[in-house]
Formats: C-alpha cells, sequence, structure tokens
C-alpha cells in the first residue's frame, strides 16, 4: 500500500487504468498528473467542482487540483440546477472537456501533496438539500487501509470493474483510491448494462465487481451469468435483497460483501448474507448502542476521535455485530398519531409476497373535501414483488395484492395509519449512488400529463406486465377527437416503446413497428394491462394492450440489437 499523498513519491510502470484492451500505465498517469497540476498552479482560483464522468480523466484532475495546493469540491452529480445550488461552494467548473489531451512524457518533476489536503463532497442532508461533508486525504487514506486490510490480500492484483459512479464516496473510494493506494488496475468502462458487465469481464480477466443492489438485482438475468465468476461482488448504498443475495451465493459460493456506510461516517460495517444478515464492524471500527436507541461509530475515517451518533436505529448480539432497525428519524404524525415508516416498511417486507417495501408521505387534498377543504398527509407504498407475490398478482391483481397486504399490516398498525396508495415495480427507484429519494418515491404517486398512470409493473423473465390508467386530463386528448376524446394510436405505441426501455435499453433504438393492430378504442380514465414479451436473441418486443377481456391494440417494436 501507498499512501495517497506518496502516490507520485515512487517510480513505477504498473497499470493503473484498463481503457478497453489497452493499459495506462503509471509513468503516463504521473505525466498527465503533471501536466495539469502545473496549469491549475498558474491559476488563480482556489475552489474547483470536479464534474468528469471519465474515470481516468477524474483522479488525474483530481490529483493534479491537490498537487497545485488546491480544493476539489466533488458535486452529486452536474445537472444545471443541482451545480446553481453549490454555486457559492465553488470558483471553477472543471468538465471532461476543459483537460485537454495533456500527453507530456518528459521526466516530471517531484509532486508534493499534503496529507491534509482538503476535499469537500456533497450529499442529501435530512431537507433533501445538498449537504457539504468536508474530509482529508488522511481521512480517506485511513479509509482505503481499512478495505485493503479487509479484502486485499482476497483481491491481489484483480482488475476493478465498476456500475457506479465515482463522484460519491463509495464509487470514489472502491474505484478510485483503493485501486491507486494498492497497486490494482482500475476499468475506466462504467458498467451499467449486463451485456457490458459480461463483455469487460472477459476481457480483464481477474477482477472485482463494484456495484449497488440495484444493478445486482439485474445482472442475474445475463445470459451465462453462472459462469462470470468475479473474485468478489462489493454492494453499497442500501440493502441487497436478500433473495437476490441467495442467487448470487448459489452461483458463485458466497453472497455480495455489502459495505455499510455514509459520506459523514465513512465505512462502518459489512455481511454477507449467505453467512449471516448481521453487520461486523469493519477492522479498526469501533460500534455501541447509544442511550436513545441509536448506533453510535468511532473510527479513524471520522476524522477525530470522539463518538458520531448515527440516525440509524440498531440492535447487538453478543458477539459485537448489530443488525439495523431503520432510520430513527422516519416518524410522522397521521390524524394526530404517530407511525414509522420503517415499521411499515419492515412489516411489509415480511409478507410472502414482498420482495422489497418503500413507504412515503403525500401531501393532498382530504376526500370530499373542495378546493377550500383541508390537506392532510397520507401514505404510499411502493412494493417489488417476490416470486410468489408476482403469480398472486396474475391470479387477484393489483387490488387484491393491495387488499392482502393492508389486511397483513392490520395485525400490527392501526388501520387508519395504513397506506392508500400502491404501486407495484420491479424495482424501486434508487438513485446512482444506490440510495432511495423520498422525492423519487413522491414521485411514483405524480400526476401525468404526458404519460400512463403506472399502477403496476411485474415481470416474470422475459414477460413484463403494467397495470395503466390512462388520465383523463391527458394532453394528447386534446382535439382527437372533439365531444369523443380517444387516445391515439401514435401514443400508445410510444408509451410501449418508453416502458420497454425500463428493462431493456436498448429498445430506445427503434428500427420498425410490425404487425400493428388497433381494435378497440381507448376513453379518458380506462384501465389497461400491457403485456411486453422480450425476446433479446430476434431483438423484439410484442406488445399487446388489454381493456379486460378485450383487446385494444398489438405489435411487435423491431430495434437495432447490435451495439453499434
Amino acid at each position: 500500500m501507498i499512501a495517497l499523498h506518496e502516490l507520485f513519491g515512487v517510480a513505477s510502470v504498473r497499470p493503473v487504468c484498463r481503457d478497453g484492451a489497452q493499459a495506462i500505465r503509471f509513468d503516463a498517469f504521473r505525466a498527465r498528473v503533471t501536466a495539469l497540476a502545473s496549469r491549475f498552479a498558474a491559476m488563480r482560483e482556489r475552489r474547483y467542482a470536479l464534474c468528469i464522468d471519465d474515470p481516468y480523466d477524474f483522479a488525474c484532475a483530481l490529483f493534479a487540483l491537490f498537487a497545485a495546493g488546491k480544493e476539489p469540491v466533488i458535486p452529486a452529480n452536474a445537472t444545471a440546477g443541482h451545480l446553481a445550488d453549490l454555486s457559492e461552494a465553488f470558483d471553477v467548473v472543471l468538465r471532461d472537456a476543459d483537460l485537454g489531451t495533456d500527453r507530456e512524457q518528459r521526466p516530471a518533476p517531484a509532486l508534493t501533496i499534503d496529507a491534509h489536503a482538503p476535499l469537500t463532497l456533497y450529499t442529501s442532508g435530512t431537507s433533501g438539500a445538498p449537504k457539504p461533508i468536508r474530509k482529508t486525504l488522511a481521512q480517506l487514506d485511513a479509509e482505503v487501509r481499512t478495505l485493503e486490510a479487509e479484502w486485499g490480500e482476497r483481491l491481489g492484483g484483480a482488475t476493478i470493474l465498476a456500475s457506479v459512479p465515482h463522484h460519491h464516496i463509495y464509487g470514489l473510494l472502491f474505484r478510485v483510491f483503493w485501486p491507486l493506494a494498492a497497486g490494482r488496475p482500475f476499468d475506466r468502462a462504467t458498467c451499467a448494462e449486463p451485456a457490458q458487465l459480461r463483455a469487460r469481464i472477459d476481457a480483464c480477466g481477474a477482477c472485482a465487481v463494484v456495484s449497488s443492489p440495484a444493478h445486482l438485482a439485474r445482472w442475474p438475468l445475463i445470459d451465462g451469468f453462472a459462469h462470470l465468476a468475479p473474485l468478489c461482488f462489493f454492494s453499497s448504498g442500501g440493502p441487497l435483497a436478500r433473495d437476490v443475495a441467495l442467487r448470487y451465493a448459489d452461483a458463485f459460493g458466497a453472497a455480495p460483501v455489502e459495505v455499510f456506510g455514509s459520506t459523514e461516517t465513512g465505512g462502518i460495517a459489512w455481511r454477507r448474507q449467505s453467512e449471516t444478515d448481521a453487520w461486523t464492524p469493519l477492522h479498526g471500527v469501533q460500534t455501541r448502542l447509544h442511550d436513545t436507541g441509536a448506533l453510535a461509530v468511532r473510527s479513524p475515517h471520522l476524522g477525530h476521535d470522539r463518538w458520531h451518533l448515527t440516525d440509524d436505529a440498531a440492535r447487538f448480539d453478543g458477539e459485537g455485530r448489530f443488525r439495523l432497525l431503520g432510520r430513527l428519524d422516519r416518524v410522522l404524525k397521521l390524524d394526530g398519531k404517530r407511525v414509522s415508516l420503517t415499521e411499515l416498511e419492515a412489516r411489509l417486507a415480511q409478507h410472502p409476497y414482498v420482495r422489497l417495501a418503500a413507504v412515503v408521505g403525500l401531501e393532498g387534498k382530504e376526500r370530499g373535501k373542495g378546493e377550500g377543504g383541508g390537506a392532510r398527509e397520507r401514505l404510499g407504498a411502493v412494493i417489488v414483488l417476490s416470486d410468489e407475490g408476482a403469480a398472486a398478482w396474475s391470479e387477484t391483481g393489483r387490488n387484491g395484492i393491495a387488499r392482502t397486504l393492508r389486511r397483513h399490516l392490520a395485525d400490527y398498525i392501526d388501520v387508519a395509519l395504513l397506506p392508500r396508495h400502491w404501486r407495484f415495480r420491479a424495482a424501486l427507484p434508487f438513485d446512482a449512488r444506490g440510495k432511495l429519494p423520498a422525492s423519487a418515491l413522491a414521485a411514483e404517486f405524480a400526476a401525468r400529463e404526458h404519460g400512463p398512470e403506472v399502477l403496476a409493473e411485474v415481470r416474470t423473465g422475459e414477460t413484463i406486465a403494467f397495470d395503466l390508467r390512462v388520465p383523463a386530463t391527458l394532453s394528447h386528448f386534446a382535439g382527437h377527437f372533439p365531444g369523443l376524446p380517444i387516445l391515439p394510436g401514435v401514443v400508445q405505441i410510444d408509451w410501449a416503446i418508453r416502458l420497454a426501455e425500463r428493462h431493456a435499453p436498448r429498445v430506445r433504438h427503434v428500427t420498425g413497428i410490425e404487425r400493428l393492430k388497433f381494435l378497440a378504442p381507448v376513453s379518458p380514465g380506462a384501465s389497461l394491462r400491457l403485456t411486453l414479451d422480450h425476446s433479446a436473441a430476434n431483438a423484439r418486443v410484442r406488445f399487446q394492450y388489454r381493456m379486460d377481456a378485450r383487446e385494444c391494440a398489438s405489435g411487435v417494436i423491431v430495434y437495432r440489437g447490435d451495439e453499434a
């Protein structure tokens, strides 16, 4: 292991990054960092927002800023709105195009980096506003040493592949800092798609995969999944569903390594659900239960020696491990009664129909009251069904499943506090960091002006079925036709394509529509069942809309299936 601030104090020709079939070696990395550091040192601005998508270029710019005595700021994303919110936090925005193509190969002068150089990352606070988390290079160095102590021997010289971005603490540590300090190459590609992951594993050989629960849930669908055989899968950002974890255990002999922590605390603990659902503190990390029931942490990753109180409720066993009981701050008051969203989610997850559950508070008008009526908060539940739940849904429908789950909750929770609105999804709306923002959950219940209300989405193999409600206020009804509004056929085709893209992104490259039939009109407020049968081998998706027992429309979407 090399300390991060001493990375350029030794000569090396080891590979730093794999770029397709090529390897970028340390001498080229050092030369690029040196050239950029010289350029940054000549600039008067002090704080630089790194909005660089390429992980290798990001690493070059980051260490060049350290060497130039500047302060890197890493926004959670590079959207205009997010950067506007952070405008007081930086002086310059650096994007991929701003770095140029410095290829200096002359002997480089020594690069001096302060061991305590500052770095600011951003995460969402309890209000949803971006929250700055200031770290030092020494803190991050302590954390990569922890990771190496836990898993370095197992990984050896493996290439690090990733599906997660490097703009957040998990990707920054596992994808950039740890490989650089340990002398392992990281892959330049981001493996967001299953086929891409398979191709990169084939190309790189011995590797470890840094991923998130959302991606790990999709990858068992890859042809030849059980033969991928990386040295290890890592997961962070949220809990990995137990049935997904056990699929990996069946295929590879062990479940993915899940890492629990936060931007504030760094890594805290880890688990493998094929062994236990309890969390084991990381090497050098101390944990205990506070009087409030919250998990408390003391760690070299914190930058101080005090106990840090988290917002996570926990229960410890006799072996020093703990189980998480949910966030302490997720309590709402409805009709004067307090309800824990965490408890509702935990109770829902106990039902055999449920793989994952998330509950969110929704603002809205009281039923039966007009515009002057009082607003009240109500609850919405977003459910990912298990295989048993999907089978029951095909028999009883969405309303039958919702009634079953409400009866289940009523054994534990006051009926007045139960979710009134239900959405069934193939996956929860995790963001790029593996987080589950309340805003994304609430959006599942928002009114639609241009698309259908997706009430249920259930996947069985390569077949995906949707329960849709056609909003009466849909803009597409305007003028089509006066006095007798009918949903245009082209809109139905567009909906089928867009919904198919959720599961097979290449469907967006449409080359034609075959065997198209429109058999019955669709009016405002209609409830539809859309079934999509995907054949990846033939690059086709057959779609069919039904209203109760009546077929409304059908056809075959043909798309470009190659990787061009």
